[in-house]
């Protein structure tokens, strides 16, 4: 005969264990509750660290599958310290952050690679990776999806990454020209997805974007600094592999293949939050984010 104590102990822990069970209900919670083996650790030679006056950093998560010729550039510029004593130069509301040599006169590291509009995207047939497909149709691609961590937007030959907020791109003048890497950009607004395939997509801030977003505007044309304005200028630019072990970030992504991106994205299209009345029913690319955190 089980006494009506153990018995409530019995069901209080049967109630503890289905609660246990309960999928999260909202995209957050999933995130914070996501176990180890659904994030991917990004390499260091991926992160670049920008450290502004007064301290502030920025961090970008560089995409080597998708931009490598542009990322090989980028990190051949790090490397020579080349940003060091340059500027945020533009900040455009509702549009982009931008950085570099404001007067285009600084000369670049001789191993730099030649780059053209080609490389805006890259060979579907080339790219053996997984694609978790995008849960609603999309304005500016036949296909998009999520792949080696990354938003992507496809049709038949090519596979490229989209112009979301957060995203680094590569400043260039007038076609063929695609730029070398010493001027990016970064979105700080509504995602300007008519750019996708007309600029070379390198990358997203993975720390210190309320620091871009929120930075002044500017008075000139295209939100350029004016000579009476402030460009905030750049201390220095490193690879996260290029500082001592103990100084480097740590990020981690959430492995866009695993069953936990799966029900992220479900959740993103299916809001369940308290707020939501009348769940949307489905999500743009740009506005299921893959969930990136830092590791201590």
């Amino acid at each position: 005969m089980i006494r009506p104590l153990a018995l409530s102990c019995i069901v209080a822990g049967m109630a503890t264990s289905a609660l246990a069970a309960d999928p999260p209900a909202t995209p957050a919670a999933l995130v914070a509750q996501a176990p180890a083996h659904a994030w991917k650790t990004i390499a260091p030679d991926s992160l670049l660290v920008m450290t502004l006056e007064g301290g502030r950093r920025v961090i970008v998560q560089l995409a080597p599958t998708f931009s490598p010729s542009h990322v090989a550039n980028i990190r051949a510029l790090a490397r020579a310290h080349w940003w060091d004593g340059t500027s945020i130069n533009r900040v455009q509301d509702n549009y982009v952050v931008q950085w570099g040599d404001v007067t285009e006169k600084k000369p670049l590291p001789k191993n730099l690679s030649p780059t053209s509009p080609a490389d805006y995207s890259r060979q579907r047939a080339t790219l053996p990776i997984h694609i978790t497909p995008a849960p609603s149709a999309d304005a500016y691609a036949p296909t998009t999806g999520f792949s080696d961590g990354w938003p992507v937007a496809m049709d038949r030959e090519a596979v490229w990454l989209p112009h979301c907020y957060s995203f680094v791109g590569v400043g260039r003048n007038l076609s063929p020209d695609a730029g070398t890497g010493a001027e990016l950009y970064a979105v700080i607004g509504q995602a300007p997805r008519q750019l996708d395939r007309n600029i070379a997509v390198v990358g997203r801030v993975v720390e210190g974007m309320a620091l871009l977003s929120s930075l002044p505007r500017g008075s000139g044309e295209l939100g350029f600094y004016t000579p009476q304005e402030h460009a905030i200028s750049i201390v220095s630019v490193r690879l996260a592999s290029d500082l001592p072990e103990a100084e480097r970030p740590r990020f981690e992504a959430m492995d866009t293949a695993s069953r936990t991106f799966a029900d992220y994205l479900r959740l993103r299209a299916n809001r369940k939050d308290d707020f939501y009345d009348r769940p949307a029913g489905g999500v743009d690319l740009c506005n299921a984010p893959v969930p990136v955190r830092a590791v201590p």
